[in-house]
């Protein structure tokens, strides 16, 4: 590899000569890398942080779809599947032992120990796809909340029942604009305050759209719900009752997917090591797959509690009627401030969030670019620019050209398919079998020898199977969300 790319990857290994100055050997671990020196709490905070995001904001719909019977029920069901099997991926860090084993550092080099094969491709494609997919998703939710900004102040302004039709257009454009700008940098770390900032941004509106939901329901009036959710010949009819509850499956699985990113959070990874608390990491004692299976109890328990209070006090606020985003489908109208300043927490948390999902991938193909045309002066020279005020900043041609190409590419994408709920179900849907479910338990199968056909084998099997089903009927329901929003959509018409 080049030097340029070295020098700018994603991990920096420790040389063996400086392992061995004494004075410096006990600044790192094992694995020649800064000694670990995280806790149980701010590995918990890592997985609050990395599970709370806009899915928030989808779940007093889905609730709505499923009622009070099957919405809570389902909600428990993924937070126990996916705690269960954060503890196999933990146990999966190191390998062949998951105490004193090799540490991997990434989703794809753990299967790649423990599986191997194609199934290490499989694992990527469905990482990146996942990681493209979010990409899009932020920039929906993100012009979708600057809309809604201009709408709140439109109906405080003329009055609740005027139309104020908004074109969402514009707004990816400037969304995509910031974006080609944070993009160009090369280290995302120097952006650490703007990942910090997106996390308070994430709690602080989620906090208000419970908090509103609460209100709503203290002030009276009352909301229609029911055990079972909208109502067939009511609400909806039977075929649409059918693909809305399979839709709301899949944001319940996007609202919860975070298995993509454990490996990050317990190998101090750069996605995690700069989004968040910068030299906070999993210490080597206790073994990381303790304090991680801790971790994650208390984090997927802490989160659960959050999404059952917003997703039913939406459900309760709202009813059968419960928009499908519940800060910009304007379950809310007043006071119009505060719902102008949740939207622009969105705003603000889903422009540092795509970066910190982009950037791996940039990662990737710039790494990999590099490895396969080291020769390539386009590729691999750093140009040095002096910037006035700002000191010399660093472009590459290839990485200008590449990263510029995939914000369009997604900024259009999300043009093609604005639609929150479906798309957010269809990644949900997507991403949680193969990532949450299936790699985990065959990496934990082979990882502890469990015996073809043996009772252990088999319900881990059959949990897997029944994971499968439901993301199928999952993502088939959101294809057909899209599919019935595009027959309607004129994407450049306000």
């Amino acid at each position: 590899m080049s030097k340029e790319y070295q020098k700018n990857s994603m991990y920096v290994e420790k040389s063996t000569e400086t392992l061995e100055n004494g004075g410096l050997e006990k600044n790192f671990d094992d694995d020649g890398r800064p000694k670990r020196t995280g806790t149980l709490l701010t590995a918990s905070a890592h997985i609050i942080t990395a599970v709370i995001g806009s899915g928030v904001l989808s779940l007093a719909w889905a609730i709505a779809q499923l009622g009070w019977v099957a919405g809570p029920a389902v909600l428990m069901a993924f937070s126990f599947i996916t705690y269960f099997t954060s503890t196999l991926l933990a146990d999966c860090y190191r390998s062949p032992d998951p105490v004193s084993g090799k540490r991997n550092y990434t989703y794809m080099d753990v299967v790649r120990s423990h599986l191997g094969g194609f199934k290490v491709q499989l694992c990527g494609l469905a990482q990146y796809a996942n990681l493209v997919g979010v990409t899009v998703g932020y920039t929906i939710t993100a012009s979708i909340s600057m809309v809604a900004v201009k709408k709140s102040n439109c109906y405080h302004e003329h009055g609740h029942h005027e139309k104020c039709k908004i074109s969402n257009i514009p707004f990816m454009i400037i969304f995509a604009a910031i974006q080609l700008v944070l993009s160009q940098i090369p280290n995302f770390h120097k952006l650490s305050w703007l990942s910090i900032l997106a996390a308070v941004m994430s709690f602080a509106y989620s906090s208000i759209g419970l908090g509103l939901s609460i209100a709503k329901i203290a002030g009276g009036g009352h909301a229609r719900t029911s055990l079972t959710g909208v109502t067939v010949g009511v609400d909806v009819s039977g075929s649409e009752k059918v693909w809305t509850t399979f839709q709301a499956i899949g944001d319940i699985a996007f609202a919860y997917a975070y298995s993509t990113v454990l490996i990050e959070i317990q190998a101090k990874s750069y996605l995690f090591s700069y989004y968040f608390m910068p030299t906070n990491t999993l210490r080597s004692h206790p073994p990381e797959n303790k304090v991680m299976k801790r971790a994650s109890l208390f984090g997927v328990s802490t989160t659960t509690l959050f999404y059952v209070l917003c997703g039913c006090a939406g459900y309760a606020a709202f009813g059968n009627d419960a928009p499908g985003n519940f800060l910009t489908g304007f379950g809310f109208y007043e006071p119009f401030w505060l719902i102008d300043f949740a939207n622009v927490c969105i705003a603000i948390h889903l422009i540092g969030a795509y970066q910190v999902f982009a950037q791996p991938l940039f990662g990737f193909v710039e790494t990999y670019c590099g490895e396969r045309w080291p020769e390539s002066e386009f590729i691999t020279t750093e140009h040095v620019v002096k910037v006035p005020c700002c000191g010399e900043f660093s472009i590459n041609l290839f990485r200008l050209m590449w990263r510029s190409a995939y914000v369009i590419l997604t900024a259009v994408t999300a043009m093609i398919l604005p639609f929150f709920n479906a798309f957010l179900g269809l990644i949900g849907a997507a991403s949680f079998y193969p990532l949450t479910v299936y790699f985990p338990i065959e990496m934990y199968i082979r990882q502890a020898n469990i015996p073809k056909y043996s009772f252990t084998w088999t319900w881990l099997k059959i949990l897997s199977w029944v994971c499968l089903v439901v993301s199928l009927v999952a993502a088939a329901g959101s294809l057909q969300g899209l599919a019935s929003e595009l027959k309607t959509y004129k994407p450049f018409k306000t």
